[in-house]
């Protein structure tokens, strides 16, 4: 059992979704940062200093300053601020995973067409075997 766990772990498919869960979580989290502390801010400054990962509405009834503060007084709260980044982080890694797919996908090279594997009669125009020296349907011999 011990040998097939290894010959398992040791296909290479199965080391490839390893690095690629390990490389997508890294990239998961720089993405993150780009959108918030890149995109974001620039998008608040321009909507009127709007900070988007504090906008949130108190279902506590009592008035916080912030999501943090909110949180820290254990208020009930719907985070739609920070939903939206994540909405925006989502957006932007699904936007490279196709760039990046797009991009593998030019570089390999077109599978080679298969040689056919049957020819037509000149005379009745059915798909006979290439190797045939008589056609099936009209009798025809075949050069």
């Amino acid at each position: 059992m011990l040998k097939e766990f290894k010959e398992f772990v040791m296909r290479g498919n199965v080391l490839d979704l390893a690095v690629a869960v390990v490389i997508g979580a890294a990239f998961g989290k720089i993405i993150a940062s780009f959108v918030e502390d890149v995109l974001m801010p620039p998008i608040g400054l321009a909507l009127g200093n709007v900070d988007f990962s504090n906008l949130f509405i108190n279902l506590s009834g009592k008035d916080y300053p912030s999501v943090a503060a909110a949180k820290a007084a254990g208020a009930a709260t719907l985070n739609y601020g920070i939903f939206l980044n994540m909405i925006i982080n989502f957006l932007i890694i699904a936007f490279a995973i196709f760039i990046l797919i797009r991009q593998i996908s030019r570089m390999q090279k077109p599978a080679p067409a298969a040689a056919p594997t049957t020819k037509d009669c000149p005379y009745c125009l059915s798909a006979i075997p290439i190797k045939a020296t008589r056609c099936a349907h009209c009798t025809s011999e075949l050069k």
